[in-house]
């Protein structure tokens, strides 16, 4: 049975990587109507109901009192994965290449095996899953240039990506730290978002002010104008696209992925962020008729391999 509730939770973690590798089409939708903040703003807001909501009708029993070093792990999760993970990959995208980006962010799964050896009791870091790791990043790469031989450096760019990967490595060893303490997964979730809305909040109230709606080309702007709100949010396809986001995306896949989290470790079950490529090679492939390259093609062979290789459990 044990084996089975395994293979079910690869299944999840699976599911999860091909919603959030979807995402990237969501946001860019978006993007024609709502700033970046605006739109993580209204995906947080969204995840947070309806976790609350869940939570109403959950019927498990509940911690009557969380203590405040616990507190501090859920604000960490919301301030680390969450709010600067979303808000930094995004803002990287628009200052360097999509493939800087995905290249840089290759590099979690490492980072989060060496800061789960150090922090945690996770002793999943071997020379076997370096070595799949970097096969898997190899293909990531392949992937990513699909072509391009010349690779330019954006600095400020590919600094943002970097600190998108710190973050999420930091955000899943908070995550298991929170998951060892056996906490309900939708409050644990609810919560993470909760202070991601508050650190966000002054971001929000910058992005009102003449400065802030210039800031980082817009990304912070916050409109208020009545009629174009009224344009936007009248428009069915943004709340498909938002609803997409804040509550499959968000709310819902954030709880599936820390309950695989749980089941499988936290650094087994990072390795399968690594097919987020595929995923979007593949959606690309399907929805914007691109084609995928013999390259690139390679390269999601590549990945595979190192999948399986990073994610076998040590004998």
């Amino acid at each position: 049975m044990s084996q089975i509730l395994k293979k079910t939770d690869w299944f999840v973690a699976g599911f999860v990587v091909l919603i959030w590798g979807m995402t990237f089409a969501n946001t860019r939708a978006l993007l024609e109507d709502f700033s970046s903040l605006e739109i993580l703003l209204l995906r947080f807001v969204l995840a947070w109901v309806v976790l609350k909501v869940i939570e109403w009708f959950d019927k498990s029993e509940k911690p009557a009192h969380i203590p405040w070093r616990d507190e501090f792990v859920f604000a960490g999760m919301g301030a680390t994965g969450i709010a600067l993970y979303q808000f930094l990959e995004n803002g990287a995208i628009g200052y360097t290449n999509a493939s800087n980006v995905a290249i840089l962010v290759s590099f979690g799964p490492i980072l989060t095996a060496l800061l789960a050896r150090v922090f945690t009791k996770d002793r999943s870091l071997s020379f076997r899953f370096v070595v799949g790791a970097g096969i898997a990043i190899t293909g990531v790469v392949l992937v990513s240039v699909d072509g391009v031989v010349n690779i330019h450096l954006h600095p400020a760019g590919d600094f943002m990506a970097f600190a998108a990967m710190v973050a999420w490595a930091v955000y899943s060893v908070l995550m298991d730290c929170a998951n060892r303490r056996d906490y309900p997964q939708v409050m644990v979730m609810r919560k993470a978002f909760f202070w991601a809305l508050v650190l966000l909040a002054p971001f929000a109230v910058w992005g009102v002010t003449e400065s802030g709606t210039h800031a980082l080309d817009g990304f912070l702007r916050i409109s208020l104008d009545a009629r174009l709100n009224a344009v936007r949010f009248s428009n069915a396809m943004n709340w498909l696209n938002l609803g997409f986001l804040g509550i499959l995306a968000s709310a819902l896949c954030f709880v599936m992925w820390n309950r695989a989290c749980h089941s499988l470790g936290v650094v087994r079950t990072s390795v399968s962020l690594y097919l987020t490529p595929i995923v979007g090679a593949l959606f690309a492939m399907l929805f914007l008729g691109e084609r995928i390259t013999l390259g690139g093609a390679f390269g999601c062979v590549i990945i595979l391999i190192g999948v399986a290789i990073a994610g076998r459990r040590r004998d």
